[in-house]
């Protein structure tokens, strides 16, 4: 299988740049998983395609201010970074830009000297591991000197930081947020709980390497970064009650959808679990627990559009994606979503 095989055309004009003002007013397309069939609806019609005794599973990691700009001592000279992962204490794995000339022992500075940093190791992939140097609370710290990390190919400045986040967002810990969530509103999940539908919550902390484009032509040369996720006991019972009862998990997101995948023995029984996961699902794949999935639209060639493929196939995908450019549907992060069932 080559990543050409996932490729689209998609007009730069289709890609969303804003959130909009309703989060549940972004555009639908179902999509059957099965005939390849799909439909136009609006995301706050999501109750109509779910049943009572069903699982809808969301992930309730919470985006960090990740970007930060500071200045390098001695110089003065303006440098990015983008915390990716807290490995311990106050030790970061962090992208650098400019990141060739950061070498191991240089020190920087944030907000006047509110917080300081030294390169501290080298990691895989020119990744820097910087140990940070302040007084008072981190989060407070990171809250007042960073900036939302969205991805390259949104240009406008976000104004309402809260927009990039879900609105169940709890765990502080990721560098991008789960994108299918955030056309949830409080309104609309208890309309979904009203109905019967158990909403059960797992975290992963979603990473770059997520987005990370895939430079092999064969994809199963790509290798997958690590994420951190949990399943906790009452969620994974859960889940496991709704397949007993012959309702369907129902995901929010392809992140969920690893974090499920990811936790399943051999007999599809999710287990609760906290560890890193690399998994990559491709067409081919066999989900042990997935039945549906709500996701949003993503990137040609992207291991995403891979996952979504596994599910829905990937010519019924291709075809609804193609329908999505026609209809002028917006995509990424601040775009709209399809509903594959």
């Amino acid at each position: 299988m080559n990543k050409s095989d996932f490729y689209y055309d998609l007009p730069q004009e289709l890609i969303a740049q804003d959130p909009l003002e309703d989060r549940s007013s972004s555009r639908l397309l179902y999509l059957n998983k099965e005939t390849g069939a799909y439909e136009h609806h609006i995301f706050k019609e999501v109750p109509s395609f779910l049943r009572p005794g069903d699982c809808l599973v969301l992930n309730n990691t919470k985006v960090i201010p990740a970007r930060l700009y500071g200045t390098k001592e001695g110089t003065g000279a303006v440098v990015e970074f983008l915390l990716l992962k807290r490995l311990e204490g106050d030790v970061w794995e962090t992208l650098v830009k400019p990141g060739k000339k950061a070498r191991e022992g240089m020190r920087f500075s944030f907000g006047e000297g509110k917080l300081n940093a030294e390169i501290v190791g080298i990691a895989e992939e020119g990744k820097r591991l910087v140990h940070f140097e302040y007084e008072g609370i981190w989060e407070e710290i990171l809250d007042s000197l960073g900036e939302m990390p969205l991805p390259p190919y949104i240009t406008h400045k976000l104004q309402d930081k809260n927009r990039y986040q879900t609105v169940y967002a709890k765990y502080e810990g990721s560098a991008a947020a789960p994108t299918a969530g955030l056309h949830f509103t409080p309104q609309l999940l208890d309309e979904i709980k009203a109905m019967g539908v158990d909403i059960v919550f797992v975290m992963l902390h979603v990473g770059l390497g997520t987005f990370r484009p895939v430079k092999e032509e064969n994809i199963l040369d790509h290798h997958m970064h690590s994420e951190y996720y949990e399943v906790s006991e009452d969620a994974a019972n859960r889940i496991n009650a709704c397949k007993e009862r012959g309702g369907r998990v129902i995901c929010v997101g392809t992140t969920s959808c690893r974090t499920i995948e990811s936790a399943a023995d051999e007999n599809g029984k999710v287990l609760p679990k906290c560890e890193n996961t690399e998994i990559f699902i491709y067409p081919g794949y066999q989900f042990k627990v997935l039945d549906g999935l709500i996701t949003n639209f993503h990137l040609p060639e992207s291991t995403l559009i891979m996952l979504v493929s596994a599910l829905a196939g990937r010519e019924n995908v291709l075809k609804a994606y193609e329908e999505a450019v026609k209809e002028k549907y917006r995509f990424f992060s601040f775009g709209d979503a399809m509903i594959i069932l």
